[in-house]
């Protein structure tokens, strides 16, 4: 069908294209300028453009920026190194052992991939009440471990089914023990994984909203997401600073998906070939 119609694809990826941009497109426009233009022109191009919505984030007196940015930092990158750590383990034990426990984990695991976040959020916050971790940046670590472990497991456990078990049943000859065969053999050749599940959850992490909203608390803590709400006034709203919040927000993450989007395809794909 497409050698009958050589335009079909073209177009159909502009018209894909042009649906992903215009988000883009109302963000960087409206980042630049004033709130009256906004509201009266979002899809207007700034005239002049001025930095006025940036500088008035940046300077805001009770730093919401600034500590929304911290929070979202500190627990986003517990979290993703955490969870890298324990996901390749985890996915190591699964890939090389075939007994009944294994089997019963993966499949326990993969029932919690089935189960939103959403769902399981008042349990977790008993949970979390009774151990005191409510309202905390522990709290919401933990949550974020303890939800998004699965998926990581499943990522490293078919990677680690493309190594193959002679390497490491070499390092046991030589006399290396299990620690030191998973730490300096396997986990070095899980780099291109570990770079796919790192960039997975540190955006799933960085972009969470509601579970950031509820465990913190909205008077008591809040990150890059719960920051764009808390900017947002009951009967008034500064969308200029909305916008630069917005754009400053995904700053951080575009550069940390730019430093290891080469791993990021070769560690989707390297389970797909052999399992």
């Amino acid at each position: 069908m497409n050698d009958r119609i050589p335009w079909l694809r073209p177009v159909t990826a502009l018209a894909v294209t042009a649906v992903f941009f215009v988000p883009l497109y109302l963000v960087l426009t409206n980042v630049f300028k004033p709130g009256d233009q906004i509201s009266a022109a979002p899809a207007s191009l700034p005239r002049p453009p001025t930095l006025d919505n940036i500088v008035a984030v940046l300077t805001r007196p009770d730093h919401l920026f600034w500590v929304s940015l911290t929070n979202s930092v500190v627990v986003t990158a517990v979290s993703v190194v955490v969870l890298v750590v324990l996901s390749a383990m985890l996915g190591h034990y699964v890939a090389r052992t075939r007994s009944r426990w294994a089997r019963a984990l993966t499949l326990v695991l993969l029932a919690g991939l089935m189960i939103p976040p959403q769902v399981i959020l008042i349990p977790i916050t008993d949970v979390l009440r009774a151990g005191h971790l409510m309202a905390t940046v522990q709290g919401l670590i933990l949550f974020n471990v303890g939800y998004y472990l699965p998926f990581g497991m499943f990522v490293f456990a078919g990677f680690v089914r493309t190594i193959p078990v002679e390497l490491e049943e070499a390092a046991t000859i030589d006399g290396a023990g299990r620690a030191q065969v998973f730490w300096r053999v396997v986990f070095p050749l899980l780099r291109p994984a570990s770079a796919s599940v790192m960039i997975f959850l540190g955006v799933w992490i960085w972009n969470d909203f509601i579970d950031p909203l509820i465990i913190l608390g909205p008077g008591r803590g809040t990150t890059v997401t719960t920051g764009v709400y808390r900017a947002i006034g009951q009967y008034q709203s500064d969308f200029g600073s909305v916008f630069a919040l917005m754009f400053l927000a995904t700053l951080p993450v575009l550069g940390f998906y730019l430093a290891l989007q080469r791993h990021f395809v070769k560690g989707l794909t390297g389970g797909a070939t052999k399992g």
